[in-house]
């Protein structure tokens, strides 16, 4: 099935259920001439897009408190912006690191039309996700020790499986950008984000242009270990021609 398609029926899926309040998965097995399987992949894609809530059965419109302010829609429009020029990068049967994290996280749905893929993640939520696509891809797990700061698994167990392969693409987020620097974090474990630099042919910083000039005191990643800052449109153009000054390219989604 293609990506339009796809979403063209998520998107006649979420108008049904604003409209009637609640649909149950057979009825849009029968009406959308699809798998139950498939339809409960879409319900799940828009819950987690904040458009709907499951339940046992089908779905619920979400109650008006509920409903995103504009702040929210426009922060989520920026990152999927953002995922899809990424996605952009990648190839059909390329082995690909996704860490974890909300704007790299928004790349999950922008892999459906690509076949052959093997990904790595050290995400139960962006593993969960992948697991829902349509497409077929093989995933891998760093497994490691939990982080609940990062959500993510981390450490010398997920460090030493990484190492056991080699990929052609990290994507990765980050709190900031240092201009004179790299990327910066947040958190103190960046072991396992410099593995996944190590083991990647082409790193990929995935980040909002309001992060970049901030200045955090952990270095994540310095720029001789970055390839590709995708980010929007409206970074300005002295901090494009600094980090391009480092070999970095700047690639401005929408």
């Amino acid at each position: 099935m293609s990506k339009r398609n796809t979403q063209l029926r998520r998107h006649s899926i979420s108008k049904m259920v604003e409209e009637c309040g609640e649909v149950s998965v057979e009825q849009l097995s029968h009406q959308f001439d699809t798998s139950e399987v498939t339809i409960r992949k879409d319900l799940a894609t828009l819950e987690r897009s904040g458009l709907l809530l499951r339940r046992y059965g089908g779905a619920v419109a979400l109650p008006k408190e509920a409903v995103h302010d504009d702040l929210t829609h426009k922060v989520s429009v920026r990152k999927l912006s953002l995922a899809q020029a990424a996605a952009e990068l990648i190839r059909d049967h390329n082995r690909i690191v996704i860490d974890s994290g909300s704007t790299t996280g928004a790349l999950i749905q922008q892999l459906n039309d690509k076949r052959g893929l093997v990904v790595m993640t050290n995400s139960l939520h962006v593993a969960n996700a992948l697991n829902e696509l349509e497409t077929e891809l093989t995933l891998l797990m760093t497994g490691g020790t939990w982080d609940t700061h990062s959500e993510s698994f981390q450490g010398k167990v997920a460090e030493s499986v990484l190492r056991a392969y080699d990929f052609d693409q990290l994507f990765i987020g980050a709190d900031g950008v240092d201009l004179s620097r790299g990327t910066t974090s947040f958190n103190e474990l960046l072991g396992l984000s410099q593995v996944m630099a190590e083991v990647s042919r082409e790193v990929v910083v995935m980040i909002e242009s309001d992060k970049i000039g901030r200045k955090i005191p952990n270095l994540e990643l310095s720029w001789q270990h970055i390839d590709v800052l995708v980010t929007d449109g409206d970074i300005e153009m002295s901090a494009v021609k600094q980090i391009e000054e480092h070999g970095v390219k700047v690639i401005q989604a929408g």
